[in-house]
């Protein structure tokens, strides 16, 4: 209990996955959520982009699914070399706002396309970036994107320390990728479990989630 009064906790922003959004992913977390009480907090942030073609699958049409970026008109797919990708730049000054308005934050989790896109905050952030204070992320799912046109972000190891969760059933982003990604930052920590495309959040996940957040975690005084 000592431990846990130190500090205040964490604050993480969390980026969804392509066709979610802040209401979905909120919902979707909350076990993970539970594991963090205390030393983190998760707070959503919805992409600016919705996605064509419906109110995904509960049917929501006030809330419409989202993404970050997209690899053809109006799609997304990440094994695609996308010759022309666009919306990055505003999802860029999306997170940039949130930081700012909503700060300050601690760090980044990011959840299959919304971990690709931490991932590239994080290289900004590492090249001395300012609109991206964040010292860490963690990053489920997470894949480079393919992209020519957003080859720059990968071109240097990325210096910022980071948490990568891999999940072996993936059958969304495959595992391969994740661990790709991982091998373009400096010292990644890489989190294998059994399961498929989620945040997991089971007793042997939420060690080392708490483990690797408690590097960063403020001391007292």
């Amino acid at each position: 209990a000592a431990a846990m009064s130190e500090g205040r906790p964490l604050r993480l922003l969390a980026l969804h996955g392509y066709r979610q959004s802040e209401r979905r992913f909120r919902q979707r977390t909350g076990a993970l959520r539970k594991a963090l009480r205390g030393r983190a907090e998760l707070v959503a942030v919805s992409a600016p982009h919705p996605v064509p073609g419906g109110g995904g699958e509960d049917g929501n049409v006030d809330d419409p699914p989202r993404g970050w970026w997209f690899s053809g008109p109006g799609t997304f797919e990440a094994g695609e070399v996308a010759a022309a990708p666009e919306g990055l730049e505003e999802s860029l000054s999306a997170v940039a706002a949130a930081l700012k308005e909503q700060g300050p934050f601690d760090g980044l989790l990011g959840f299959s396309q919304g971990a690709a896109l931490a991932a590239m905050v994080c290289a900004l952030r590492s090249r001395g970036d300012p609109r991206f204070p964040v010292t860490f992320a963690i990053l489920v799912a997470g894949f480079a994107s393919l992209a020519p046109a957003h080859g720059h972000f990968y071109q240097e190891p990325i210096a910022l320390p980071t948490l990568h969760v891999v999940g072996d059933a993936d059958a969304v982003i495959a595992a391969s990728l994740s661990r790709e990604l991982a091998q373009h930052f400096v010292e990644p920590v890489v989190l294998s479990h059994p399961g498929g495309h989620f945040v997991p959040a089971a007793a042997p996940q939420k060690k080392a989630y708490l483990d690797f957040l408690d590097r960063f975690r403020p001391a007292q005084g």
